[in-house]
């Protein structure tokens, strides 16, 4: 893992870094030091590791709970090179929904494929900030709606040390197998006007998780437009389960 700059903002350190061929960014308490909690986050499909909706949550929850938050670049997205396969995808698919084959489908398609890469690059991020003296080895959780559910269901159902994740706007097609695998408490996200997500593929994805513990929350309005208290309710969460 290599830090390639640094900066500070409004008691927030963030620190870009790269692994291998993975871009990432790390924030933590300025001027932290110690073993804090750590909640990784998963961007939106067309997005990035510092799109504003990311940014702006990982602030929160930095100042807010003392967490240190990581999130990278996915394939094909930020500064990621081009990746032809995925773009020769994401053509075809648009195509066909152009010519009138339903999108849940094959959004679940395409978001099976880059977790077979995300799930493995992950975890070996969660290995290398780990290892960070003002880190360190705490508890995980995750944070991941839309790409960030389709993606982030396989790597918590996959990883032993994320002990809580709120997820969302997300279908049962995509994650309903690697959700049965997830006992973690949950807390799911579904905006009931979703125009990309069929309600009903949200609600099986929710009933999917085998965790003793889960939260649904249903808000009005289409699949961009998360209210912005559920920002508060996220940090609530990750406090209670991850201090």
């Amino acid at each position: 893992m290599r830090f390639t700059s640094g900066t500070s903002f409004d008691g927030v350190r963030e620190q870009l870094f790269t692994l291998g061929e993975i871009p990432g960014v790390l924030w933590t308490p300025e001027g932290a030091v110690g073993t804090r909690p750590l909640i990784v986050m998963g961007h939106g499909g067309g997005r990035h590791k510092k799109d504003p909706d990311i940014l702006s949550r990982a602030a929160h929850f930095v100042t807010g709970g003392g967490f240190a938050v990581v999130a990278v670049d996915v394939p094909g997205h930020g500064d990621r090179p081009k990746d032809e396969e995925l773009d020769r995808i994401a053509t075809e698919n648009q195509a066909r929904v152009a010519a009138g084959a339903e999108l849940a489908p094959l959004i679940a398609g395409f978001q099976a494929l880059v977790a077979g890469r995300t799930v493995p690059e992950w975890r070996a991020v969660l290995d290398a900030v780990q290892r960070n003296g003002h880190v360190g080895a705490g508890p995980v959780g995750y944070w991941g709606v839309s790409l960030g559910c389709g993606l982030g269901v396989p790597f918590v159902a996959a990883e032993p040390r994320v002990r809580a994740a709120v997820l969302g706007l997300g279908g049962a097609l995509a994650s309903a197998a690697d959700a049965a695998r997830i006992t973690v408490p949950v807390e799911f996200l579904v905006q009931w006007d979703d125009e990309r997500v069929p309600r009903e593929e949200s609600l099986a994805l929710y009933d999917a998780f085998a965790s003793a513990e889960k939260t649904l929350h249903a808000n009005p309005g289409p699949h961009g437009e998360l209210p912005a208290f559920e920002r508060d309710s996220a940090l609530r969460f990750f406090s209670r389960h991850l201090n």
